[in-house]
């Protein structure tokens, strides 16, 4: 028995007016778009919906959707860019308003520190001086778990808090090998004994800014695509939302069987499944 009805996303569009699109992994790789993806979002706004692309990245919306339109995606095809790396934005420039100047380790992918800067803390590079951590990306292609557990572990024995702003736990590479990713990491700080933070998918928050986007269409008009049932699909179900699992990226090898038992882990089942995301 299929974990879910196969659907189309001309029959989505009949029941849906608003898209909640995951990237990696339903839009593109790690190194070029998807066949027919951008067609596919062009097509979305064409028929009147609204299409927010919701990522688990811990760089701003802005910063992605520069990314996907050099990579060929026309800017037309989607109404926000919203990530992680926003949500967690808000919600610790808030939190850390009027708080003197805080020392901050970043582990990320390509010396990233945007969040840390933009928040005005001190960056260093020893967890023994870190006032926080924040992971907010992954190079663990190259760069060993066993690796990050070492430098960490100054700051988790001494209980530093951790912010995770990417709790994907695993990344495409190569065209689409995974690797661990931030959340992998993150999780690692947690087993050495620190207290780590999350933002993003399937966490609450990001649901909640993007149905403040939506405030004009309700909620049983919204889906959510992805292809992670551990992020996409158990944040949708979470959320109260539709959802829908697109058979490319993290899941692309599992069969029925291994997805049976990955939705019955995490306790969320897609409400569809598609090929591809595609016209």
């Amino acid at each position: 028995m299929s974990l879910a009805p196969w659907t189309t996303l001309a029959t989505l569009a009949e029941r849906y007016d608003a898209f909640l699109v995951d990237q990696f992994g339903v839009l593109r790789d790690d190194e070029r778009p998807y066949a027919g993806a951008n067609e596919a979002l062009l097509r979305l706004k064409a028929s009147g919906k609204t299409v927010i692309l919701l990522s688990n990245s811990g760089r701003s919306g802005d910063y992605n959707a520069e990314r996907l339109v050099k990579l060929g995606f026309d800017r037309a095809g989607f109404d926000r860019f919203l990530t992680s790396g926003d949500v967690a934005r808000d919600i610790l420039a808030h939190e850390t308003a009027g708080s003197t100047a805080t020392r901050c380790l970043t582990i990320s992918s390509g010396g990233d520190r945007n969040l840390s800067d933009s928040l005005g803390f001190q960056s260093v590079e020893d967890a023994a001086l870190a006032d926080i951590v924040i992971i907010s990306g992954s190079e663990a292609e190259r760069t060993p778990l066993s690796a990050y557990r070492k430098r960490l572990e100054p700051a988790a024995r001494r209980g530093v808090p951790c912010y995770c702003t990417n709790p994907d736990r695993h990344k495409l590479v190569k065209g689409g090998v995974t690797a661990p990713g931030a959340g992998s990491i993150a999780l690692a700080y947690q087993d050495l004994g620190g207290p780590v933070r999350w933002f993003g998918k399937p966490y609450p928050e990001i649901y909640r800014q993007a149905q403040s986007l939506l405030s004009d269409i309700a909620d049983h008009r919204i889906i959510c695509i992805g292809d992670s049932i551990e992020h996409d699909i158990a944040g949708a179900c979470r959320a109260g939302l539709a959802s829908c699992l697109v058979r490319t990226g993290v899941l692309a090898g599992s069969s029925e069987e291994d997805l049976a038992v990955i939705s019955e882990t995490h306790g969320a089942r897609p409400g569809f499944l598609m090929e591809r995301f595609i016209v």
